[in-house]
């Protein structure tokens, strides 16, 4: 028989499996980043920086204030511990994934799938794109602006140049990779060679399928208890291929079929995951964060609609153009809508809305997070706009603080 657990302890492991039932380490150092990005198996990359970049944030929100450069260098110094890819959108994650993704970039160059326009690009532009490589080897990592061949953007695949579509091309294919990014988030194309460490360079290739059981056994780690979906969208899966490996992670005893209250889909449980009796963590969720980013696993989770309204014209924006959830304990409680203004010295909450379940607390504990995360951004103070039905609430607690 299936086994059957509760919404609530569901919701409890998926949080303990991303680093929401530890407390927050005094003095995070790199050991903390390091141990979280490994549990979490990735942080995903967004380039918007109104508030934070997002690749930042999931560390904060379960670290506390941690020194923004130990990211960098882990991620960008001299020796890296982290790699970029396609993986769940533009990601980091530990240099041990780099082999497990390798099936993904030679689908990229044969055209498997959605990848069809990238190998196609690759042989139709062989010349221009080997001379684009002559180039790295000749000059070193670069830029796709720096590259001395092709025209600039003038539309199309948002406007890239010939050079920056040629370059990514390669990057996707595996034939190029991130050497580094600039102060301005510009990336820095550079030989896998060059990059990867040897221990990564001489890895062996593993075979498709045991890729693919490795990054769902990843995923369920990282979610505790999943579903298919679930799991898929993590590394974003092909379908047919999930369902095969799940069939066999099952068959092998690495995943326990179970059945969730009131979800409408089978689930999956990790054997090993954590099942607290509560968490208590407090915490600001970006809204690429592992916990919320796939949006119907955090409505089944939370009974929330996360949406992104970025490119939503700001009147019909509910809650905002950058909304980060709150979460409360064992709930996502409020949403603030943020902005750094960096040289007046302000984090802005520009709206701050409640949930139906938000209580007495929330107002308080939110204010504690806004604070430590305006210091952590070497911003002076919190200023809240009278936007959104916490707005007065908020502002009061800030006061009183």
């Amino acid at each position: 028989m299936t086994q059957t657990i509760s919404a609530r302890e569901a919701r409890r492991m998926a949080l303990a499996a991303q680093g929401f039932a530890e407390r927050r380490p005094e003095a995070p150092a790199r050991r903390h980043l390091l141990k979280t990005i490994d549990r979490l198996g990735l942080l995903q990359i967004d380039s918007v920086n109104v508030v934070s970049r997002t690749h930042y944030l999931p560390l904060f929100s379960r670290l506390g204030a941690y020194p923004r450069p130990l990211l960098e260098e882990i991620a960008w110094g001299r020796k890296p511990a982290l790699f970029e890819y396609w993986m769940h959108e533009a990601s980091l994650a530990p240099h041990a994934l780099q082999p497990l993704m390798r099936w993904r970039m030679e689908d990229a160059r044969e055209g498997v799938g959605i990848w069809k326009g990238v190998a196609r690009f690759l042989r139709e532009n062989r010349p221009f794109i080997d001379k684009a490589l002559a180039e790295i080897h000749a000059r070193g990592a670069i830029s796709a602006g720096e590259l001395e061949i092709g025209e600039k953007g003038r539309g199309g695949w948002w406007g890239w140049s010939e050079g920056k579509r040629a370059m990514e091309c390669l990057f996707w294919a595996g034939e190029i990779t991130t050497a580094t990014r600039r102060t301005t988030f510009e990336r820095v194309y550079g030989l896998p060679v060059d990059v990867h460490p040897e221990s990564v360079r001489d890895a062996p290739t593993p075979p498709r399928d045991e890729a693919q059981r490795q990054l769902l056994r990843i995923a369920a780690r990282a979610q505790g208890v999943a579903t298919e979906r679930d799991l898929r969208d993590y590394f974003r899966m092909p379908v047919a291929d999930t369902k095969a490996r799940l069939a066999e992670l099952v068959e092998a005893g690495e995943l326990v079929p179970v059945s969730v209250k009131g979800w409408d889909q089978l689930a999956y449980l990790d054997p090993a995951a954590r099942r607290p009796r509560k968490v208590t963590a407090n915490a600001l969720l970006s809204p690429f964060d592992n916990l919320i980013w796939f949006r119907e696993r955090t409505e089944r989770m939370f009974g929330v609609r996360v949406r992104l309204e970025i490119y939503t014209p700001a009147e019909k924006r509910v809650h905002g153009y950058y909304v980060l959830p709150f979460l409360q304990g064992e709930a996502i409680t409020a949403r603030v809508d943020l902005k750094a203004e960096r040289k007046a010295g302000v984090l802005v909450v520009q709206s701050a809305h409640a949930e139906p379940w938000a209580d007495a607390e929330t107002a308080g504990l939110l204010a504690d997070e806004l604070k430590l995360m305006a210091g952590w951004l070497s911003l002076g103070s919190v200023r809240v706009e009278p936007k959104g039905d916490l707005a007065a609430g908020l502002t009061e607690a800030l006061t009183e603080g």
